[in-house]
Order: C-alpha cells, then structure tokens, then sequence
C-alpha cells in the first residue's frame, strides 16, 4: 500500500526519483533473515511499478538507529555482534540498491557518537567507524557498485558527541583510512545549523575538499534545537544553497530528495502535496537566481579580486612550497612591506546579492 501510494505521489508530483531507508519500505520481523526477505519482497513490488513508470533510484540506506540496539551506536557500538548485525543488514541493502539500479548508497549514522566519555573508548570506537567504511567501499568495487558511498553529516540528537559532526570531521575521518575517493557526503541544512554552520558553507567545504555528493533539501528552526526536517521553503537560503552547487559544478551522481515532514498541524493529504509541489518551486527558484548569479559573475568577481594578489609569481611560490619560512621573512624586510587591511566589502556583496532575489 505504501508503495502504491508513493509511486501515485510521484505521478502527481511529476518526480523522477525516490529515496528509501529499508525501514520505510518493509518490517523488521523477528530475525535479520526475515527482515531481508522483506526488504527483498518489496524490492520486488519497488522494481516492477519503477519499470512500468519510468522511475529510478537516487539512493538506498538501512536504518540502524530506531531500534534499540542501536543506542550505543551501530558500527561504533561497544558490542561487537551489533557491529558484525549492522554489516550483515547493509550488505543486505546495498544488494538490494545496486539491484534497483541506485546510483548512490547512503551511510546514515544517527547514533554513531557518544553521551560520556566515562564509559566511552574514543580510540576503539573511531577505529570501528573507519573499519566499518573500509568493508563497506570494499564490498562496493566486489559487487560493481558505480555510484559512491554517502555519509550524512549529524552533529546531535540524539547523540550528543557525533563521529560523523560535519563535513570537516567526516574528511578528517576519511582520509585517515584513505576513504575520501571511495565516499562522498549526503548534506542537510538542518544538521549544518545544528552543528553551528550554514548550509551553504557545508557546501562550498565540501566542495573544495571534494568531497560532494548529494543533498536533503530540506531546513530546519534556527530557534529550535532539533532536526525539525521542515520543506525547503526559503527562497534567498535556497538561492545561495544553489549558487555554491553551480560554483562546484553542479551534482554528478547525486541530486536533491526530501527527508522531510509536513507539519504538526497540516493534517490533510493534500498538505503533502502542496508541501513538496511548494518547497520544489522554491527550489526552482532559488536555482534560476544561482544561475544569472553564475552568468553575471559579479559575486565570484569580487572574490576573485579580494584574493588576486595569490596569483603573483612570488606568491605562489610560498603556496607551492618554493619558499621556506626563513626566505619568506627575508624577502619581508628586505622590501619593507606594511600591509594595510583592506575592506572585504560584505554590506556592498549583500545588496549585489540582495538585487537577484
């Protein structure tokens, strides 16, 4: 029934793509066995109606944080027999969406963290999490699955001391176990303002450290601290979301689903529609503002500009490694530089901003 009426929702709404967590599609049963028989049933039923409507799959994950034995962690957790449970069930879901054709895989870690460090080994639980992910993207190349593995940053809620916080600590993760090609990151506005930052800056670091993979295009409260999962509805917050995507090249194998929720008080089938069909519009929007962004090249100009004195042959010297720091402070005296600050000009850059909203 669920998928008769998610597929009816995606006629309605006109999406090409749908996105699921083995829990959304079947019941768990009393055993990991019958759990995969389920998730493979409906896979079944999933991949005849995406034949007969012409619909993919942007990404699969299992869940391994609603039940209870996942509330000290999944693969970070103290027992081992839940770290070996959790690499049986995302084998499992991983088959499962190479299977349906996904072209990304999503490594979801609500619980990866800890609550004290009294009873807590930071060192073991660190080396399980980098593990876990290397016999991941090892079963990833066996089977031939192309798309990359993604990991969605959460800084909090429930766990208050999250391995996977943001962007930044999950590329420090990565590279320590020479990860960073193999795994991209699944971002969210919601978790970049619970972990102090704003969507866009996830963005743009994941960007630059090459690390971008897809979105859940959906906010959050900045008054509230929780995951509040709300449709992306902020036209000038989504137009900034997608100038940086623009700026990084757009999106490869990844794209934009919605991990979100209609609210408490819209109780009428119709809010769902109105929600998705409203929070895509908005994205449209945002998404034609990036692009004359992009065209006019005012904003990158003026970035540009602001770091143009890099691009002098000494100066790139000191970044390439050509310099040492002795010569560096040689050259210093012996021209007598004084640098004076100069305006970063960010009231002039908002206004620019503000004129294509």
């Amino acid at each position: 029934m669920k998928a008769d009426v998610m597929f009816e929702t995606l006629r309605l709404l006109g999406v090409d793509f749908f996105t699921f967590h083995d829990l959304d599609i079947a019941p768990e049963g009393k055993s990991l066995k019958e759990f995969n028989s389920n998730v493979t049933a409906i896979a079944n039923i999933l991949e005849g109606k995406m034949a007969k409507a012409n619909k993919k799959l942007l990404w699969g994950t299992a869940n391994m944080f609603s039940n209870r034995r996942f509330m000290a962690g999944a693969a970070t957790n103290p027992d081992p027999d839940i770290f070996a449970y959790c690499a049986a069930q995302v084998k499992h879901c991983l088959d499962v969406t190479k299977g349906l054709g996904g072209e990304n895989y999503v490594m979801w870690g609500g619980r990866e963290g800890y609550e004290t460090l009294i009873n807590t080994n930071i060192g073991q639980e660190l080396k399980q999490a980098g593990r876990f992910l290397s016999l991941v993207v090892e079963y990833k190349h066996k089977i031939g699955f192309k798309g990359p593995i993604l990991i969605e940053p959460k800084p909090k809620e429930p766990t208050k001391h999250q391995y996977d916080y943001d962007t930044a600590s999950i590329y420090g993760l990565l590279k320590s176990y020479g990860l960073e090609n193999d795994v991209k990151l699944n971002l969210e506005q919601n978790h970049a303002i619970l972990a102090g930052h704003t969507f866009e800056h996830e963005i743009a670091l994941a960007a630059a450290l090459g690390v971008f993979g897809s979105l859940d295009i959906n906010r959050g409260d900045y008054l509230l601290g929780w995951d509040t999962d709300q449709f992306a509805m902020n036209i000038p917050e989504v137009a900034l979301t997608m100038f940086e995507i623009l700026k990084a090249g757009g999106f490869t194998t990844g794209g934009m689903n919605f991990d979100a929720k209609i609210r408490r008080q819209s109780i009428d089938p119709d809010d769902l529609l109105h929600a998705h069909v409203t929070s895509m519009d908005a994205c449209a929007r945002g998404l034609l503002i990036a692009a004359q962004m992009v065209k006019d090249g005012k904003m990158e100009k003026a970035v540009a500009k602001r770091y143009g004195k890099w691009e002098e042959p000494a100066n790139q010297a000191m970044l390439a490694g050509k310099e040492s720091l002795d010569k560096i402070a040689a050259r210093v005296h012996k021209s007598g530089l004084d640098p004076q600050p100069k305006s970063g000009r960010q009231e002039y850059l908002e206004g620019v901003l503000n004129s294509y909203i």
